[in-house]
């Protein structure tokens, strides 16, 4: 019994000792909000100088996605919200039920697949996407400056791997 007390106080005394070498070691040093206005801070900051039109475009673009996304997130989460009250309501069937909880979670499935579909083809270089599935129709809208059938190809390959379902893909190129 001794020997168990001595083997959990050596156990605890090391993770004591790991964990207060970890914080003293990782301390992140404190914030010098005068030091970004010295001249050695203004020296070693370069201005770069961009088109405002092509960022005006962009800004555009991106706002129309939000919009059409924040469009969809509300039609979606009515229907979750109907779906939510018929399982939780005494009037329907346990099959009725069962079939709404299980359109919730496709509900959820879906919403989460077109926020990775978006963040893949973004990683492809595009600025923006926007991804709506509909059944097996994936819509595709992007903002890029050249469209080409190999870029359209790779945007396709990209979603039919990540989404099986997906049988008819239409990307749509936006330019900037």
């Amino acid at each position: 019994m001794n020997k168990k007390r001595s083997v959990w106080f050596l156990t605890l005394f090391s993770l004591v000792a790991v964990v207060t070498v970890f914080y003293v070691s990782d301390r992140p040093s404190p914030f010098d909000g005068i030091a970004l206005f010295s001249d050695d801070t203004l020296d070693e900051v370069g201005l770069v100088e961009t088109s405002s039109t092509n960022e005006e475009s962009f800004v555009s673009q991106s706002n129309a996605f939000e919009e059409m996304r924040m469009e969809v997130t509300e039609k979606r989460s009515q229907l979750t919200e109907q779906l939510t009250k018929k399982v939780g309501s005494n009037e329907f069937t346990a099959e009725q039920k069962d079939e709404a909880y299980n359109q919730i979670e496709e509900l959820v499935k879906i919403d989460s697949t077109e926020a990775m579909l978006e963040l893949i083809i973004k990683s492809l270089g595009y600025d923006d996407a926007l991804v709506r599935i509909e059944e097996s129709d994936v819509l595709i809208d992007v903002v890029a400056n050249e469209q080409s059938t190999k870029k359209a190809s790779e945007i396709i390959y990209a979603v039919k791997r990540e989404w099986p379902k997906a049988y008819n893909v239409e990307v749509n190129f936006n330019g900037q």
